[in-house]
């Protein structure tokens, strides 16, 4: 029998059910990485994002440099959501045939030009060339701290819930030129102590809704704490939903939501420590539920953001090993 939800998460939620534990795996299918013990109490950490041409730019538009930076700056990101040491990358890419030798070029300068602002060396990959669009694949391994990554499944009732910058809009340009946020995580989790993180790729709202999965809490956030950027309220205008349903639901924000418990919370509204940011309070995380409130009244927080959807379900019938 299929399953009935046809997307993404319900494929990962396939797969998960059918991956055996294995000794060296401390983190596997379902977070921003994957955590591999290799020695003593260090892991590694590897994470993959592959860009597909009209599903996740559109390349007349944006260009093969800025491709090339996103696709290295989303696997960055992930890494910075688990607040790890980002070491070397490999990059697989699918050329189209007509004017391939000059896409792979732009492209790699701005892989390069990415990679080299966090120390990233690019030590191999797999080329291939056809007759669809450009496909690029970037797998980033990273380095987890002394402190262990920060997973998406460690947030408690009573934590307070942070983002690291305002949201919405990414669509006017952010999408494809923003820096990940891998020095503020790794100053963050030296600072606090870091319960769950997640970086915003789906929107606040989806997100944040892994996060309380993974962690087996609700949440309540403040419509009024929520930052706005400039570039939802533009958005708005043009789209006639309200610049809070953009900053909620548009994703590729890549900002960082995390947890924190409320003394160090309020450490970090205080003394607000990391430099070129303002860390905002959006709300706790509670026992159960997913609630907004707007003007004093809890509503429930609808789930909204980008879902890669598939026309077919998974058949059930596998084995779960």
């Amino acid at each position: 029998m299929p399953i009935l939800t046809r997307d993404e998460f319900a494929y990962i939620d396939w797969i998960r059910k059918r991956t055996p534990a294995h000794p060296r795996v401390r983190i596997g299918p379902g977070d921003d990485t994957a955590a591999i013990q290799v020695s003593g109490d260090r892991s590694l950490l590897i994470t993959t994002d592959m860009l597909l041409e009209g599903s996740c730019f559109l390349l007349d538009q944006a260009g093969p440099r800025s491709v090339g930076r996103k696709a290295m700056a989303v696997n960055l990101s992930d890494i910075a959501a688990m607040a790890g040491i980002p070491t070397a990358a490999v990059v697989s890419v699918g050329l189209p045939r007509q004017n391939g030798r000059a896409i792979a070029e732009q492209l790699h300068e701005g892989l390069h030009e990415m990679a080299k602002m966090f120390d990233v060396p690019i030590v191999g990959g797999d080329t291939n060339s056809w007759t669809g669009g450009l496909v690029v694949t970037v797998t980033l391994l990273g380095e987890a701290t002394a402190k262990g990554p920060v997973t998406r499944a460690g947030a408690k009732p009573g934590d307070w819930i942070f983002v690291t910058g305002p949201l919405g809009g990414s669509i006017l340009g952010k999408h494809l030129d923003f820096v990940p946020r891998v020095k503020e995580a790794l100053a963050l989790h030296q600072w606090v102590d870091l319960h769950a993180m997640i970086d915003i790729s789906d929107g606040l709202s989806a997100d944040l809704h892994h996060l309380c999965e993974e962690s087996r809490c609700g949440a309540v956030i403040r419509s009024e704490s929520v930052p706005i950027t400039a570039s939802a309220r533009i958005l708005a205008e043009r789209t006639g939903r309200t610049p809070l349903q953009h900053a909620l639901t548009d994703g590729e924000d890549f900002e960082l939501i995390f947890t924190v418990a409320p003394e160090d919370g309020q450490r970090l509204l205080d003394s607000q420590p990391i430099e070129g940011i303002q860390l905002v309070h959006l709300g706790e995380m509670i026992s159960a539920g997913y609630w907004i409130e707007e003007n004093g009244e809890r509503k429930t927080l609808e789930v909204g953001g980008y879902v890669h959807h598939l026309e077919s379900g998974f058949p059930e019938s596998l084995p779960i090993v």
